[in-house]
């Protein structure tokens, strides 16, 4: 017992080194806005009708995005008039590399939107994972 009073710090940095390991997969089950995978938004686009919102700007979305997918860029989402009707239906919300979408998925749940989810990775993800691609047409 004696080991234990004299080196409480030592257990204080373990429980709390433990909690910021598990944190990640703690938090990741709540609040129905989770970071979802390129397979995972695939399964929620074939299972549940998920729209594609792309955050990225008009001309990275020009280059590649996802086939489906609406642009409306990260500055002018407060004001966007082209998001899906139906705000039960999940959201994924794709930019280049999943910087982006986390501050707009906070953006569009403030819309009223539901079911908001932010695509891990981004673009760079979704083209790892070989998944199709569009370019847009002039």
């Amino acid at each position: 017992m004696d080991f234990v009073v004299q080196y409480w710090y030592l257990f204080l940095s373990a429980i709390v080194s433990g909690g910021l390991l598990l944190w990640p997969t703690l938090s990741k089950g709540g609040g129905g806005g989770a970071r979802v995978t390129p397979s995972e938004a695939v399964q929620l686009m074939n299972r549940e009708k998920a729209s594609v919102v792309d955050v990225s700007e008009p001309a990275e979305y020009a280059a590649a995005h996802v086939p489906g997918s609406k642009n409306v860029p990260l500055a002018r989402l407060d004001a966007a008039t082209d998001l899906p009707k139906n705000k039960a239906l999940p959201v994924l919300v794709m930019c280049a590399t999943g910087v982006r979408s986390g501050r707009a998925a906070a953006a569009i749940r403030k819309q009223g939107y539901e079911r908001v989810h932010p695509v891990a990775g981004g673009l760079a993800a979704w083209r790892e994972a070989n998944l199709p691609v569009d370019k847009a047409t002039a």
